[in-house]
């Protein structure tokens, strides 16, 4: 796969060498960290706390690890607008995060910040094959969620015909994508895969219809999710990652080589660490992903901790892109649960029940409270392609199921099977982990 195959958005950017772009990062940073000084009391306070001055303490990018992290929480605290670096009468636009804190994460937006997030997320749609020729069905949540209007915003920068056709009614999913010759979904992985499911139901045959590419994101998938879902609609699926208190969907995404999402270094500034430790990552190695931004004017954020578990991708890529690139999302800080003493993070679950048929179900896990004990519970949405509707097969299933998990986690759960789409969900993802116990 080659760069001339496939057309950079913008090349002159993408391909940009290390050291103009270093310095680009510098000269933005500087002018964004004297912004926030000046206009975002949060950041006044924790600059003078250390004694920073933005002018005389910063010479070179790096010299940002001299400053303390943003988190979920100060944002949370920061509401509505405490944070906002211009007048509300400059913000044009406003979303917030999802998640279950008292007070949700508000993020603003100018007009030059719209215009940079269409364009951004036009650069990931192009590099993962996507034209001004092509029709894009967008399942992603419209609203105060900045999902569906980030991506649809960047397809209409890109040229191409748009569907906003957001959440759910998947027959009517598919009938869409039959009538208006959709050529690119846009969806959460485990969302392109119960259409694959009903395809199959309703009797729909993939390779009639005009689908080339699945743009994925939203929720952390595997290789074989991947495989599964080109295999089913006969697409070129890709992934791409977007936090809304950073800009939204186009702050990284994979190009057709399929080595990494390529982090957009001209806009945000990228940091992986040790969650626990705060030290700075090796290429290769799992660690949060924290991002400042440099070009955000209404909601700057610095050294924000996302709580996403990622890599450093080391080398190049064959595409041309210079900027360098983070593995897709492999679990959150945040989603550890602790039942019974034991550390479980919901992501590995999973990895362990796609051991059992080579498929990844839709699941959650539940903590429930029996007497003093603490419980764990697997619920698993069912489907026809993973079980079967003989109940000895389902129950060997299960058994098996249990089995693994409590060889790895130490705690033998219990499986409940549910109907699909029953699980709680924020938005079109599925909520990981339901704490149910009480006192």
């Amino acid at each position: 796969m080659t760069a001339q195959l496939h057309p950079i958005w913008e090349p002159e950017k993408e391909c940009m060498d290390r050291g103009e772009l270093e310095q680009l990062q510098l000269e933005r940073l500087q002018a964004t960290l004297n912004r926030v000084y000046r206009n975002v009391a949060f950041y006044r306070k924790r600059f003078r706390e250390i004694g920073f001055v933005p002018e005389d303490d910063l010479t070179e990018p790096a010299h940002i690890k001299r400053l303390p992290f943003t988190t979920r929480e100060d944002v949370s605290d920061s509401y509505p607008y405490e944070m906002f670096a211009v007048p509300l009468r400059e913000v044009v636009r406003v979303h917030t995060s999802s998640g279950s804190s008292v007070n949700p994460r508000v993020v603003g937006y100018t007009k030059g910040d719209l215009k940079t997030w269409a364009q951004l997320t036009a650069r990931v749609l192009a590099s993962a094959g996507v034209t001004h020729d092509d029709v894009i069905q967008i399942t992603f949540a419209y609203g105060l969620l900045s999902g569906g209007l980030g991506i649809h915003y960047g397809a209409e920068r890109l040229g191409a015909s748009v569907l906003p056709t957001s959440v759910g009614r998947t027959d009517r999913q598919i009938k869409i994508m039959q009538d208006f010759r959709t050529t690119t979904l846009v969806s959460t992985p485990s969302y392109a895969l119960i259409i694959a499911d009903r395809m199959e139901e309703l009797g729909v045959d993939p390779k009639q219809l005009n689908l080339r590419f699945a743009i994925c994101a939203g929720e952390p998938w595997t290789e074989q999710m991947r495989r599964e879902i080109e295999e089913r609609l006969y697409v070129t699926a890709t992934d791409n990652y977007g936090i809304s208190e950073v800009m939204g969907p186009g702050v990284a995404g994979e190009c057709l080589e399929k080595t990494g999402m390529h982090f957009q270094e001209d806009h945000f500034l990228l940091e992986v660490i040790n969650p626990e430790t705060g030290r700075e990552c090796e290429p290769g190695e799992l660690g949060e992903l924290v991002i400042t931004t440099l070009t955000k004017e209404a909601f700057p954020v610095i050294r924000y901790r996302t709580g996403d578990l990622c890599r450093i991708v080391p080398g190049s890529c064959p595409c041309g892109r210079t900027f360098r690139r983070i593995s897709r999302i492999e679990g959150r800080c945040d989603n550890v649960v602790v039942i019974k003493g034991v550390n479980i993070i919901p992501e590995r679950i999973g990895d362990i029940l796609e051991q059992v048929k080579g498929e990844r179900p839709v699941y959650q896990l539940v903590a429930t409270r029996r007497g003093r004990l603490d419980q764990l519970e697997i619920w698993i949405e069912i489907t026809e392609r993973l079980f079967s509707d003989k109940m000895r097969e389902q129950r060997t299933l299960v058994d098996e199921m249990r089995q693994k998990v409590a060889n790895f986690i130490g705690i033998v759960p219990r499986i409940r099977l549910v109907e699909r789409g029953s699980l709680a969900r924020e938005g079109d993802r599925v909520v990981p982990f339901v704490d149910r116990r009480s006192g």
